[in-house]
């Protein structure tokens, strides 16, 4: 929204007993009138009765609904425009929005919160919409508390073209730090995107408070919205439920909790969260494909490169640990020992090619570090295995395809 089409309205900072914080209100100027109904259009082409709306000319706009399978869900809605004007020195093929409420004399009162229900019965969204392809873009609206005074969103004309010929769209998108900010909003560099058409904004709405109340990263909000898109669009979903929670007669956080609490199953669903940031990240770079090789004494992923090369990777948490000049600190060797086999645990360096050291422990920042096996120090004592600690130093590449280039020296 623009600063000439959107004002501050006079507000306090209130805190009921119930936690809750009145939000800020902006008023919006009458060419903003076509977002709102837009949004209040939505919620009954997703399946919803509308029970409330707010004033058409004020933002946040909230809408309380109920579903015909009985449910009630109130929606905290952030909207900004999306556009396919041009913007000189950038791609044709981009829609932008942009974030704005308020003017700069504003911000030096230092409260445009995001308002949120602690209770997790409403959903707070903060929600791109493009009324000529009629498409919404959902942001994670943890990114952006508190709200940034102007800030510029960039999706795909085909992403938007995809949500509104199927109806949900999921992507992840580089998130920079800027000129006002000095690092990036999220630990790892991107942040997921979900372009939907209409008639999916409660299954949105459901999605983002799921996220909220289990703190979700981009990773797995990421796959959270894949899980959705399975959902037949048809008004008839009511929740976001994991297959394990129907399994294990638990929720989400039930769950959580139990692994949290148990140092085992922590480490081992962090070796499993790893093995997912490294899938999408090799996905990304110049490869063919990426297999993930779920199977005992099998490496975790055979990838095949752009030029034809074939390469099992293995993947490996570096230690939160780092040595004293800072280099990362990363074991490689198998978790179980074999009987009667004092070099049970150590691995042949034939077993795989690359290890991708994951150095989240160290940096929170889901990045990795790649070697060949040709170049690892061998264990002093087996020669013919890899050592099971090494240094994570400058022979150790940002990226898989440097890693093998180096190794075959091309």
């Amino acid at each position: 929204m623009s600063h000439s089409s959107v004002e501050r309205l006079p507000s306090v900072d209130v805190v009921l007993q119930a936690g809750r914080r009145v939000p800020r209100i902006y008023r919006t100027s009458a060419s903003r009138d076509d977002i709102h109904r837009f949004v209040v259009q939505a919620v009954r082409a997703s399946g919803g009765t509308v029970l409330f709306e707010s004033s058409l000319r004020r933002v946040p706009i909230y809408v309380a609904a109920a579903t015909v399978e009985g449910e009630r869900i109130g929606l905290m809605v952030y909207p900004f425009r999306f556009t396919g004007r041009r913007i000189k020195n950038r791609p044709p093929d981009e829609v932008r929005g942009q974030i704005r409420y308020g003017g700069e004399p504003s911000w030096l009162d230092e409260d445009h919160f995001v308002a949120w229900d602690i209770a997790g019965v409403d959903a707070t969204l903060l929600l791109g919409v493009d009324t000529e392809t009629e498409v919404f873009v959902g942001l994670d609206p943890h990114l952006y508390d508190p709200l940034p005074l102007g800030i510029s969103v960039y999706a795909k004309d085909f992403q938007l073209a995809a949500a509104a010929l199927s109806g949900w769209v999921v992507w992840e998108r580089e998130n920079h730090a800027g000129k006002l900010r000095a690092a990036p909003r999220t630990t790892d560099g991107v942040e997921t995107l979900v372009a939907f058409a209409p008639h999916r904004l409660l299954d949105y709405a459901r999605l983002q408070r799921h996220a909220t109340e289990l703190g979700l990263d981009a990773a797995l909000r990421y796959v959270a919205a894949r899980e959705i898109d399975q959902i037949t669009a048809d008004g008839s979903s009511t929740q976001v439920e994991h297959a394990l929670e129907q399994i294990f007669g638990l929720d989400a956080r039930e769950i959580l909790d139990i692994i949290s609490s148990r140092m085992r199953l922590e480490v081992a669903v962090k070796g499993g969260v790893a093995e997912h940031h490294l899938e999408k990240r090799l996905a990304s770079e110049s490869t063919v494909s990426v297999v993930r090789l779920d199977a005992d004494g099998q490496p975790d992923f055979d990838v095949t490169l752009e030029d034809g090369r074939r390469v099992l990777v293995e993947c490996k948490n570096a230690s939160p640990e780092p040595y004293a000049n800072g280099d990362f600190k990363v074991e490689i060797q198998k978790t179980r020992a074999t009987r009667d086999d004092p070099a049970g645990r150590l691995y042949r360096p034939d077993q795989f090619d690359v290890v991708a050291a994951c150095v989240y422990s160290a940096t929170g920042s889901w990045a990795f570090r790649y070697k060949s096996t040709a170049g690892l120090t061998r264990h002093a004592k087996h020669p013919d295995r890899l050592a099971a600690l090494h240094r994570v130093d400058a022979t150790w590449y940002a990226s898989l395809a440097e890693a093998v280039s180096a190794s075959e020296g091309t």
